[in-house]
């Protein structure tokens, strides 16, 4: 039946293969990418409140690193899309990048399984709030630097030591506008989550009939 397939293109339904779902939160700092990694993985139009960056905001944010950036995210960007042969469906949460969004950030990462947390190597400090808010809700993620063109390149273990990442916290680099480098950005998360996930408990044994 067409609703069981799952192919690449958009899909507005949730196909019946589904098994499992989950909830990802896709974090890190103002003009990081994540609104672009979304965007590049989603099989459904994404969800995005974004509005244009006034003369206040810009005294505010640091546009810097993306001086044509004109809209920012105020509320949340949304995206879907389906893993492990369409029985798996993430469903994408990207967070508001500025630290005033603060309180968002906790209501919108509860109940989320694990996140992807963007970084920029120009500006490695703006993630660092998205990394204690996940600490301090004891959830687990991976980190991503997304390689901007002209960004400077730094040795992943400097990266890891800049960021005091944990030695078993994933760190990769993605290209937030490539589909597949994000994709694999999204593999490397739920593969460390599926790691993180405790083992089941062994099934209690049949009790044994007495002797005669």
């Amino acid at each position: 039946m067409a609703s069981e397939t799952w192919s690449d293109t958009d899909v507005t339904y949730v196909p019946a293969a589904v098994t499992e779902s989950a909830k990802i939160v896709v974090a890190g700092g103002f003009g990081v990418g994540k609104t672009t990694l979304i965007g590049s993985v989603s099989e459904v139009t994404p969800l995005r409140m974004e509005e244009p960056i006034t003369i206040d905001s810009a005294d505010v944010d640091d546009l810097s690193g993306t001086p044509a950036k004109a809209t920012t995210t105020v509320g949340m960007d949304f995206g879907r899309i389906h893993l492990a042969a369409g029985r798996l469906a993430l469903y994408l949460f990207g967070l508001p990048g500025q630290e005033r969004f603060h309180l968002l950030w906790e209501d919108m990462a509860e109940g989320a399984l694990g996140c992807l947390v963007l970084a920029d190597t120009r500006d490695l400090d703006a993630c660092h709030g998205a990394l204690g808010l996940l600490e301090a809700q004891s959830i687990p993620y991976a980190v991503a630097i997304n390689t901007f063109p002209g960004a400077p390149a730094y040795d992943l273990g400097e990266l890891r030591q800049a960021l005091a990442l944990d030695a078993a916290t994933p760190l990769i680099t993605c290209d937030a506008r490539d589909r597949t480098s994000s994709l694999h950005a999204l593999v490397a998360l739920m593969d460390h989550l599926v790691e993180q996930r405790p083992a089941a408990p062994p099934e209690p044994l049949e009790p044994l009939e007495p002797l005669r």
